[in-house]
């Protein structure tokens, strides 16, 4: 995959170096007649002058249109807002090794400031969320693989009580492995 990406990634700059080039030869043969090959501006050939000219002139172009659709006419914004919206992992789920992180948070935060209600009850707030998170297929997918692949007979999850762990646990046992 990571070869993949690279080439994805580089296929951007060499699709611009290809455009440049093949519509500047494409133009040449029309334009060719304006650029007397004898002359020179700059101790350059007036050929490489407009060669170079027609080049940059389509390098502008591509780089204005890229930059209007991004920036100026925002049409791709609409669309990933739309996909953030609809996953439920950006809005109200979380996946069970993000859940791990916060509870770690959640758990520091409750031991720093133990005297502090608005903190304890926000914490108690992230308790309720994670414990309705485990309850989640996803969840138990995680916990069958932290057993199957790691080889962990028991991934105790410190943030949940027993109930939620022992239904976790039931639902992971109950997964069909595909």
């Amino acid at each position: 995959m990571r070869q993949y990406w690279r080439i994805q990634q580089s296929q951007a700059m060499i699709s611009l170096g290809f455009w440049t080039a093949t519509i500047t030869l494409l133009v040449w043969p029309y334009v060719s007649w304006r650029f007397d090959a004898s002359e020179t501006f700059l101790l350059i050939p007036m050929t490489y002058v407009g060669l170079i000219g027609i080049a940059v002139l389509v390098l502008s172009i591509v780089l204005l249109a890229g930059f209007s659709y991004d920036v100026t006419f925002g049409l791709w914004r609409d669309h990933i807002t739309v996909n953030q919206e609809r996953n439920p992992f950006t809005t109200y789920k979380l996946n069970p090794t993000w859940g791990i992180v916060i509870a770690q948070t959640n758990e520091i935060l409750r031991r720093t400031a133990p005297d502090d209600d608005e903190i304890q009850r926000y914490c108690k707030f992230v308790d309720r969320m994670l414990v309705w998170n485990s309850k989640e297929e996803i969840w138990a997918r995680a916990m069958s693989s932290w057993r199957d692949i790691m080889g962990d007979d028991d991934p105790f999850l410190f943030y949940l009580d027993e109930k939620a762990r022992q239904n976790l646990d039931e639902a992971a046992q109950q997964l069909e492995d595909f």
